[in-house]
């Protein structure tokens, strides 16, 4: 069982092992979905890379392979990295062998970036792309901008802190005007990546971040605890929904670290 915690502006759901954690990632997808889908016609959903792919599987699974109404989504991506889509560090590659091969989603529904210009190129083409389907309505408008409102994004972590590819103290962490942008220099290999910024992803109506393994835990404590303004920022704690919901989803290795919390062996 789950143990909850969090505050009106976000909550918490640590997890005994990683199973449990899948079936509960699913069951929070598939409910978004489900409202979603009976609020406006369309579910409008942006994918990380990463293992968050993997702990999605259960979507694939009974019973939610046949009680999701897959037609109704449309997938883009939070982050990218700018290589071919059958390259192995392509979150689109990714995605689709561990998600998209296995459910009937709509192939013109997935929004995949144009891997064969530069880094800049595909992240304007990319934002091309959104604006269209904010025109078209597939994706929602925020009531307090002009940006675009996704159903959810779903986000992991990684063990600096750096969410999507918005890396700690990378100037990307500033960029307020563009919905995507792009980065040349990521501390992480591949180098070139697209991103959304920081204000598209708080944007959204739900926003999850999924962590995982020991190896996070001082980051997750950093992006969640009130540590203090003598701490360093790191990128998962700028993720603050305007008007949305953010929801944190942990296993306890990753949560080891979290003040306030106690587990029994």
């Amino acid at each position: 069982m789950a143990l909850l915690g969090g505050n009106k502006d976000k909550e918490l759901r640590i997890h005994e092992n990683l199973d449990e954690l899948g079936t509960d990632l699913a069951d929070y997808i598939a409910e978004l979905s489900e409202t979603s889908v009976k609020e406006r016609g369309v579910f409008a959903v942006a994918l990380s890379g990463g293992s968050l792919i993997g702990l999605m599987g259960k979507l694939c699974e009974a019973p939610y392979n046949k009680t999701v109404d897959w037609t109704k989504w449309y997938i883009l991506w939070a982050d990218e990295r700018v290589v071919a889509k059958n390259h192995v560090d392509s979150n689109y590659k990714l995605a689709k062998d561990g998600l998209f091969s296995k459910v009937p989603i709509v192939p013109s529904h997935v929004n995949s970036i144009n891997d064969s210009v530069s880094a800049e190129e595909a992240a304007s083409e990319y934002e091309f792309v959104i604006r269209q389907l904010v025109k078209s309505r597939v994706i929602g408008v925020s009531d307090t901008s002009d940006c675009p409102k996704f159903d959810l994004v779903l986000l992991g972590m990684g063990s600096d802190g750096h969410v999507a590819s918005l890396f700690p103290n990378h100037s990307v962490l500033d960029e307020n005007n563009e919905w995507v942008t792009f980065i040349t220099d990521s501390p992480k290999p591949p180098p070139e990546r697209i991103t959304f910024t920081l204000p598209v992803i708080n944007s959204a109506s739900n926003v999850a971040i999924v962590v995982t393994g020991e190896n996070k835990a001082e980051a997750a404590h950093l992006a969640i605890d009130d540590v203090g303004p003598d701490c360093i920022v790191v990128p998962a704690r700028m993720v603050q929904p305007t008007k949305g919901k953010l929801v944190w989803f942990l296993d306890k290795p990753a949560a080891s670290k979290l003040e306030g919390f106690q587990f029994s062996d």
